[in-house]
């Protein structure tokens, strides 16, 4: 494959792409359906009084880990030299610690522990996820990534569907659907991180706390556009973050879900609405990945994911009920589709330098994790407010409004 580096790398096959989408589809599964499906369930049934603020306990406590992780293991992979690679490492060994603490999970009673233990498998998603994604600008070429992030974001959004119907439909209760995470994320993370060969990497610098400390800051002013891009991600990413954090909660006590349809679990009308929300995305998601390497274009998919979003949260600012959820979780996976498909090709043409690209695409990470922190934290005092619901989701909708239009601030990537 040649070396990293030097030039645009040549092509990679339909396979390999293939092989990077499974995994990371695995770490979305299981990062979705424990945040989603199964935390929630276990969070309503040690504390049902105070569920919304137990809940948000539990996911921002992994987010703030998630936050340093993300930059951390993109350093420390880019400085890696071993026979198997620099990023490879990092994904079996994310994998394997991630299998252990979804099994630790299934037998936690306490929120102390799913506070630990989501925080340990948080940690080992970010390991796998993180430098998994690394390999893109490793190795492959500007006009292949909106097709391999394409690819990728089909493999994300149809994870949580899959998990979702393995944790409710085929499995009954918490424990063996935590065990059955764990399997799948080695079925799904292992092969690329075993198969998939890296090409050889130039030797980077011996791994630095200082240095490690100042790379968090890269300057708005020497990079604007690379700024304006983790600003956008953000911003997007706090309204899904907001969207589906209390979705189990807004089916049950705002939908009412299970009086509507008796015999049903609010668990089985989450894993619905994420049906609809993956059936909703696979088209536009590979449509505009397609037409973004065609063109050369990614702002503008990237903005009219973020506008579609914000659509899908209006939607449940004026009915609460099954049919707008139903409606919402269309347009969010659309817009969401688009947004993932192109956003991640953009951001690899925006990094600042080649031998920090698994740290400068862990502090795009941040956003993420930044999103994920804030979520919880801004959703639950509006949604235990007079406004409720419909409140939570129009300040939802305004993020993702602000997030599209920053996309335009930036110049060096059409």
């Amino acid at each position: 494959m040649g070396k990293i580096g030097i030039g645009d790398p040549p092509k990679v096959s339909f396979g390999w792409m293939t092989l990077l989408a499974l995994a990371q589809m695995g770490v979305i599964m299981a990062a979705t359906v424990g945040g989603q499906i199964l935390l929630p369930s276990r969070v309503a049934a040690i504390d049902p009084m105070h569920k919304e603020a137990s809940l948000a306990v539990v996911l921002a406590v992994a987010a703030v880990c998630t936050a340093v992780a993300n930059p951390l293991f993109g350093a420390m992979s880019d400085r890696t030299s071993s026979r198997f690679g620099r990023r490879r490492p990092w994904i079996v060994g994310g994998a394997l610690i991630s299998a252990a603490a979804l099994a630790f999970l299934a037998f936690q009673q306490t929120i102390t522990g799913l506070v630990a233990g989501w925080a340990v498998a948080q940690l080992a998603f970010t390991a796998a996820l993180a430098t998994a994604i690394a390999t893109v600008p490793d190795q492959v070429p500007i006009l292949q990534r909106g097709q391999a992030s394409a690819l990728a974001g089909v493999g994300q959004l149809s994870g949580p569907l899959l998990g979702g119907v393995v944790a409710t439909v085929l499995l009954t209760g918490s424990r063996p659907a935590f065990l059955a995470m764990a399997a799948l994320v080695l079925v799904l993370i292992l092969p690329f991180g075993l198969l998939a060969r890296e090409p050889h990497a130039e030797p980077c610098p011996p791994f630095s706390p200082r240095d490690f400390a100042r790379g968090f800051w890269v300057s708005p002013r020497r990079h604007p556009d690379f700024a304006w891009a983790w600003l956008s991600r953000m911003l997007i990413t706090l309204t899904l973050a907001m969207g589906i954090g209390y979705l189990q909660y807004f089916l049950r006590d705002a939908v009412h879900y299970e009086s509507l349809f008796p015999g049903s679990t609010v668990e089985q009308g989450v894993v619905v609405l994420v049906a609809v929300f993956t059936l909703g995305s696979v088209a536009p998601t590979l449509l505009a990945g397609w037409l973004s390497d065609r063109s050369g274009r990614r702002r503008p998919a990237v903005f009219a994911g973020g506008l579609t979003m914000a659509l899908a949260a209006l939607v449940l600012t004026t009915a609460t009920s099954w049919g707008s959820a139903i409606a919402a979780a269309a347009l969010l996976g659309a817009g969401y589709g688009m947004f993932v498909a192109v956003d991640q090709a953009m951001v690899t043409q925006l990094l600042p330098a080649d031998a920090d690209r698994g740290k400068d695409l862990g502090i795009i990470s941040l956003s993420n994790s930044a999103s994920n922190t804030l979520g919880p934290v801004i959703a639950a005092p509006l949604v235990t407010s007079a406004g409720g619901y419909p409140l939570m989701y129009g300040v939802a909708a305004a993020f993702a409004v602000a997030g599209a239009t920053l996309v335009w601030r930036i110049r060096s990537v059409r």
